[in-house]
């Protein structure tokens, strides 16, 4: 069944030139690039989008690492794109992320891992609107 996801490029793989690394390697999975775009979140919006993280103590954190420069929001199609691209993408510590997945290749840690992909068809849906109105 064809779906539709989202990926953030964070900014630590923005302000490391890797956008063009990673979206060949979506391209390569077989993920149709549908929309994207980069922006600076502001913090509010940051905060908006991590809602559903209130109260945990790392979202603060979170919110000004995502907000510190430009990240790129792109809605992927593919086939069962959902769990395609968490695999792809790897566990959140790359330390535990499998061998070639791209938090293994290129995140710095927990915190600045790359990337950021929905985790539910429903969330996908919430997260594509979020960026792209769409």
């Amino acid at each position: 069944m064809i779906e539709r996801t989202l990926l953030m490029i964070k900014p630590d793989a923005v302000q490391r030139n890797l956008i063009g690394k990673i979206t060949d390697r979506l391209e390569t999975a077989g993920f149709k690039v549908v929309e994207l775009k980069m922006v600076h979140l502001k913090a509010a919006v940051a905060r908006e989008f991590y809602k559903v993280h209130e109260g945990r103590p790392f979202l603060d954190e979170l919110v000004e690492f995502m907000s510190s420069s430009p990240i790129v929001a792109m809605a992927l199609e593919r086939e069962n794109a959902v769990a395609a691209l968490r695999e792809l993408i790897g566990a959140t510590d790359p330390k535990k992320a499998a061998v070639g997945t791209i938090r293994q290749n290129f995140a710095i840690d927990v915190g600045k891992n790359s990337v950021h992909a929905s985790d539910s068809v429903e969330n996908a849906a919430v997260e594509i609107k979020f960026h792209f109105g769409s």
